[in-house]
């Protein structure tokens, strides 16, 4: 899959392995298993390939998310993302991780 970067913030911790401003600052271990699912999601062939791994937990949301996807960091992160199809092949573009604690409220 093509990994487009909706927010910088996503691209520079992926790309450093750090959050650059205060706002973004994430452990390291959450950082270290996000840029681990982006280098999977950008070896996989299509979506179909993310059902595979069921730690990810690969879902389409709902409700005021619908139309984004997403898998999960851990039992608290979870990176949201939107499909596209470009050419055949799908395009997951990386709009945001979300912190779950209070979810289902």
């Amino acid at each position: 899959m093509e990994i487009i970067f909706d927010k910088e913030y996503l691209q520079v911790m992926y790309s450093t392995g750090a959050s650059a401003d205060k706002k973004h600052r994430y452990q390291p271990n959450i950082i270290r298993k996000y840029i681990d699912i982006i280098n999977l999601m950008k070896k996989a062939r299509n979506i179909l390939v993310l059902c595979q791994y069921n730690s990810l937990r690969y879902e389409k949301l709902k409700g005021d998310k619908a139309g984004l996807s997403s898998v999960r960091v851990n039992d608290q992160y979870r990176i949201e993302f939107e499909e596209q199809v470009k050419n055949g092949e799908t395009v997951a573009t990386i709009c945001n991780i979300t912190d779950l604690s209070n979810h289902y409220k």
